[in-house]
């Protein structure tokens, strides 16, 4: 038996060749794996799930950075800021109790009647004083603006509901608000107005004890000049300015026994009340503070007789 010492000169070459390419197709493979990651490292989802490759003891890096326009968003449209409107029905009370079937001018009552004349009431009377001081929340604007409305409210007790609301709304930014918000440079709020809101405060206080005070605190033209401050948009500012009303009243409809708190939900999530909303934002969005006013008469009748019900659970 012979033994070939020698390999076979064109084998050699085959698996030489054979390796080659071999190493060749792990590196092209192992190119595009690593151009796969990168791109996986930049794209929005991986930041949000986090790269599984990562080791687990690396600092965890934040995912968004702090946005103020929508935290403050999320904080003024929480059924939980303490303005007061709890108290109130809006004249809601007054329409159910005027509205007894022994009564032959409105012998019937409904929420689906009520809610649309409240809300085109509430927009026409406030949301131009809104929108003007959202577009210029300085001091002097701020101070003319609250004495506008002051004279344009016939009835007392709307009057009173809207004083008491807004100076809730001005505890709630002094004590809360102003002193959460970042450092100065460092946001879209500035000295100036942070200044402006300050000093429409002590004017407020100052003047508590007039009998002609300098200023009264009405809550429209200090939702509009908070939320301009924070930073939101006019149409943000405006729709949760009537979308608050629209929670107050379902609210007072639930405490009232018109219905419970599913039908309520179902309510403020159904399409009426974003059609009434954007609808009566359209409407007054170009309305002058001169031309602001009661569009619907017997409201303030609702609101004025409350008072001399027999028995209420609301301040108006």
């Amino acid at each position: 038996m012979t033994i070939n010492l020698f390999q076979d000169p064109i084998s050699s070459y085959r698996e030489s060749d054979t390796d080659n390419d071999l190493d060749n197709e792990i590196a092209e493979l192992e190119r595009k794996l690593a151009a796969a990651k990168a791109k996986r490292c930049k794209h929005p989802r991986s930041r949000l799930e986090g790269d599984s490759s990562s080791s687990s003891s690396s600092p965890e890096r934040p995912l968004l950075a702090p946005n103020l326009p929508n935290h403050f968003h999320l904080l003024l449209s929480d059924s939980a800021l303490p303005l007061g409107s709890f108290a109130f029905s809006s004249g809601l009370e007054s329409y159910l109790a005027h509205g007894h079937k022994s009564n032959p001018y409105h012998p019937h009552t409904s929420f689906a009647a009520f809610l649309p004349l409240s809300i085109s009431s509430y927009a026409s009377t406030t949301l131009p004083f809104v929108l003007s001081a959202h577009r210029d929340p300085s001091l002097s604007n701020l101070v003319e603006l609250d004495d506008a409305q002051d004279a344009s409210i016939i009835c007392t007790v709307g009057r009173r509901a809207s004083v008491a609301q807004g100076r809730a709304l001005l505890g709630i930014w002094e004590r809360s608000f102003s002193q959460s918000l970042p450092p100065l440079g460092s946001s879209v709020v500035t000295a100036a107005q942070r200044g402006d809101l300050k000093a429409f405060g002590l004017l407020v206080k100052r003047g508590s004890s007039k009998e002609i005070p300098d200023a009264s605190a009405h809550l429209a033209p200090l939702f509009g000049a908070i939320c301009s401050v924070v930073g939101l948009s006019l149409q943000q500012t405006a729709y949760i300015f009537l979308f608050g009303h629209v929670k107050a009243l379902v609210s007072a409809a639930v405490r009232a026994g018109m219905f419970g708190p599913y039908q309520a939900q179902k309510i403020l999530a159904g399409e009426t009340v974003q059609e009434l909303i954007t609808e009566m934002i359209k409407r007054e969005w170009g309305t002058k503070v001169e031309r602001a006013g009661q569009n619907v008469p017997v409201m303030d009748l609702w609101f004025g007789r409350h008072e001399v019900l027999y028995s209420r659970i609301f301040n108006s």
